[in-house]
């Protein structure tokens, strides 16, 4: 397979970091309405509070997350870093996929539930099992997503645990004199 050059490289960074910027914005996003912001007082409140949930998680957490699988491929298939060469790429797919089947599975079924439930029963709907349920796994799970990802984009700055042993030059030993 052909590789890419510098230009090219420079290109495909560019759009990691825009879809990595969108996913983790997005995340930081959703978590500090879950956190932060007081719980709604009316019917149309809470429901509105669930349709920007849901908005926050369809436009930007969802393309963010499939633009860093993406383009991390492109730059692992085109670049010399190829998918196995350091150790920090491997955990890197590894928590990306992991984020990604966890949100498709898990979160995005506590974010897509609650409009419904919202707009069926008002604010009742805070005294619904099945709402309150959703709101706890998001608080939970997105946390968990939002550490992860941070934990991506540290590997991604600092690069450590750099090679597997195979070709890596140690150290060399002191010499007592």
């Amino acid at each position: 397979m052909a590789k890419v050059g510098p230009k090219g490289m420079k290109i495909l960074k560019l759009f990691h970091l825009i879809a990595a910027g969108l996913w983790i914005g997005g995340a930081v996003a959703l978590n500090l309405m879950i956190y932060a912001l007081p719980l709604p007082q009316s019917d149309g409140e809470l429901y509105g509070y669930n349709i920007a949930c849901k908005f926050v998680d369809d436009y930007v957490v969802i393309p963010g997350a499939i633009g860093c699988l993406v383009t991390g491929f492109l730059i692992c298939l085109l670049t010399q870093w190829g998918f196995f060469k350091h150790r920090w790429v491997i955990i890197k797919w590894f928590l990306t996929v992991a984020c990604i089947l966890f949100g498709t599975f898990y979160l995005s079924k506590t974010v897509n539930n609650q409009p419904h439930i919202s707009a069926d029963e008002g604010t009742m709907a805070l005294a619904n099992l099945d709402y309150v349920s959703n709101r706890l796994g998001s608080l939970r799970g997105g946390l968990l997503q939002l550490i992860s990802m941070v934990v991506m984009f540290w590997l991604s700055v600092c690069k450590p645990l750099k090679g597997r042993g195979k070709g890596v030059i140690p150290k060399p030993e002191k010499l007592d004199s």
